[in-house]
């Protein structure tokens, strides 16, 4: 039995000084993601702050312009090579980590993170719309990576720091430690485990206490709000209703585009890429609001207050853009982009709700921030970080209420439509129900927990009526703060919580396994 697997036997056998050691690994994880993220946040603002100068001095000089296209071709070359070098740094970033946490790859975080850097770099300085969030998260759970690897962490505790890094990431990019935290469980982790909570509070507080130390303590998204009139609430479950609808078609849009454009094998990555970015240098010229994440946009909805026909167009220009930076598979998040989209998309339901129903005009811009957690609901189908998240980019206590009402509602309209989430189903075209990576083939056994949650087809069963696999055991199980000895004749209850020791080997196919038989949405034969 070597260092590691010695490590992860007391792990289970000793829990006296596992919550310190949980608060110091995720210190470690914090350090390191919150530093890392901090860097690309620096970088990203230099170069949206110098795309926009160039554009300036080059509009109007048509000679100056075609060299400047040109420029950005190169660029797109270059960035072609990089994801060639390292694949996983392609596109936004959030499916990699989610298909790294369930084993099915395991890329070299040092490569990730350079490629990343200067990919999306690029791409954001050549003007595409991509955001920082979805990059930030890779980054932070690659540097998450890192510190275990250089601490020599077992595997167990470097899953639960890459889980952790990932949402110190986003809590770094939004400097909001807790959407971070829930982020974790509900789109990374997907379960509930008390050491991935107490490791993920504590690298996200940290990570966003390094983000403000150098970027200050305001909020990302300011504006004026007002309390909404419960009469007006009918408006509210309308608007949830259109976001849930949208979201669907956003996510069936994307993934159509991305398989369209990745069906092209005719022509070679690099001219592809050539392309796109010289398409976002000529949208530079003509239409210089939609480049980037949208912070441009942003300043327009909050300053200047457009016209409804305004709103709508930018709002389609932004849509029709971004899926095509995104399905290029450029280095870049979705997630600021996607929040531009439902602030636009809330505007203009409000300047409609105004004009047709007599609304309160000055509840416009509340409208605005319901469409940012209404899409995220619909398209990423993680409400409650939603909410979480548009409230702490706000600083708004006063819209909790209606943040809850159009998200939840947009999340019970899209799944009713039958949507993937958007996330999901990047995971699976990157792996293709595959472990990608051979790194991962050793003996050491990692720790794994889920919770049985309410109408499961486990509830009910005792452990030995159930096929685990050959690969994975239960090691123990928690009812309450009551632990019980795992037998054959163990009656499994709604809310236990189940924890694993999983072969490495075999990991991915046995949390597979597990996934599908505790599901409330699947049958056990």
């Amino acid at each position: 039995m070597n260092k590691k697997e010695k490590s992860t036997i007391r792990k289970l056998k000793n829990k006296k000084y596992e919550g310190f050691l949980l608060i110091i690994r995720g210190i470690e994880t914090g350090i390191a993601a919150g530093l890392v993220c901090v860097l690309f946040r620096f970088l990203l603002s230099k170069a949206e702050e110098y795309l926009y100068t160039i554009i300036d001095a080059v509009k109007g000089r048509p000679l100056i312009s075609a060299l400047w296209i040109c420029a950005l071709a190169a660029m797109g070359i270059l960035v072609a090579l990089i994801i060639k070098k390292v694949p996983d740094s392609a596109s936004s970033g959030i499916p990699q980590v989610t298909a790294e946490i369930r084993g099915r790859i395991s890329p070299n975080w040092w490569k990730v993170i350079l490629g990343k850097l200067f990919g999306s770099t690029v791409s954001v300085f050549s003007g595409l719309s991509l955001g920082r969030e979805g990059p930030s998260v890779q980054f932070g759970a690659m540097a998450a990576k890192g510190a275990a690897r250089i601490t020599k962490a077992d595997k167990t505790t470097e899953l639960r720091m890459l889980s952790s890094g990932a949402g110190a990431g986003l809590a770094a990019a939004f400097n909001a430690p807790l959407a971070g935290v829930m982020f974790v469980l509900e789109e990374i982790y997907k379960t509930f485990d008390k050491a991935v909570l107490c490791m993920a509070i504590v690298a996200c507080v940290v990570a966003d206490f390094i983000s403000k130390l150098f970027f200050g303590q305001d909020t990302v998204f300011s504006y004026q709000s007002e309390t909404i009139p419960l009469r007006w609430y009918w408006l509210l479950v309308l608007f949830g209703i259109v976001c849930g609808l949208f979201g669907a078609f956003y996510n069936t849009f994307m993934i159509a585009c991305r398989d369209l454009f990745a069906k092209i094998r005719k022509i070679p990555q690099w001219i592809k890429f050539a392309c796109v970015f010289a398409v976002s240098g000529v949208v530079g010229l003509v239409l210089p609001q939609i480049l980037c994440g949208g912070h441009s946009m942003a300043q327009i909805l909050i300053q200047e207050r457009p016209d409804l026909w305004i709103v709508l167009g930018l709002f389609a220009a932004k849509f029709l853009f971004g899926a095509f930076s995104f399905c290029s598979g450029a280095p870049g998040g979705t997630l600021y982009p996607m929040c531009i989209l439902g602030a636009y998309g809330g505007a203009a339901f409000a300047q409609a709700a105004i004009a047709l129903c007599g609304m309160d005009a000055a509840l416009w811009q509340d409208f605005a921030v319901l469409g940012m957690a209404g899409l995220f609901a619909s398209i990423v189908r993680a409400p409650v970080t939603g909410i979480i998240l548009v409230f702490e980019i706000t600083g708004n206590i006063n819209t909790l209420l209606p943040l809850a009402a159009v998200s939840l509602i947009s999340y019970a309209i899209a799944d009713a439509v039958g949507s993937t989430p958007f996330y999901a189903a990047l995971v699976d075209r990157i792996t293709n129900g595959e472990n990608a990576k051979a790194e991962e083939k050793k003996s050491e056994k990692v720790i794994k927990t889920y919770v049985i949650p309410t109408g499961s087809p486990a509830d009910g069963k005792t452990i030995s009526q159930l096929d685990w696999g050959k690969h994975s055991v239960i090691v123990s199980v928690e009812r309450g703060e009551t632990p019980i000895t795992p037998k054959g004749d163990t009656l499994l209850q709604a809310g236990d919580v189940l924890v694993f020791m999983i072969s490495q080997r075999r990991f991915a196919q046995s949390c597979k396994k597990i996934e599908t038989m505790i599901s409330e949405t699947n049958k056990i034969q």
